[in-house]
């Protein structure tokens, strides 16, 4: 059975220990509505993963933001879709904060990011930015929004 691929890129904006997040409230149809997430999207034809987390934060932001810093390699499998996505987190920006038309941006301190509406894979990836400084690759696979195996650099099995 042939699934869906997409190639897509995340990014955690960092300053004075919080990060800044995405409540998805406005867009229809969304698989995130309301949960918190970063801020990202989809490659387009020609783009590398650094050019797309620019642009994405441009777009969704209205930020600037310059020496990206490539943290992880996620694969989510949700049901017949596989997502490739390229995990950063980024301390270097400039501009002027903008409305996004997928939901309100909201600065969130980092010890209190766990306890918001996330998909509980996030949860393990944002325990991985706070406790690695090497670079991972999490797979995280979901049946009906449930997450049903986790597994962390190759390794099967994988305790959170």
């Amino acid at each position: 059975m042939q699934g869906t691929v997409h190639v897509t890129t995340l990014c955690y904006l960092e300053k004075d220990n919080q990060y800044l997040l995405l409540h998805r409230t406005k867009k229809e149809n969304d698989l995130n509505k309301d949960k918190y997430i970063g801020v990202g999207g989809h490659m387009e034809h020609g783009e590398s993963p650094e050019e797309c987390i620019c642009r994405e934060v441009l777009e969704e932001t209205g930020l600037t933001i310059s020496r990206p810093k490539l943290r992880g390699l996620l694969t989510f499998v949700i049901d017949d879709i596989d997502e490739y996505t390229f995990l950063y987190t980024c301390d270097s920006f400039s501009g002027v904060m903008k409305d996004c038309d997928e939901g309100e941006l909201v600065w969130v301190d980092k010890s209190k990011v766990e306890s918001l509406p996330l998909w509980e894979g996030d949860k393990i990836f944002f325990r991985l930015l706070r406790e690695r400084e090497n670079f991972f690759s999490l797979k995280l696979n979901y049946q009906n929004d449930q997450l049903v195996d986790v597994r962390l650099d190759g390794n099967e099995n994988f305790i959170s």
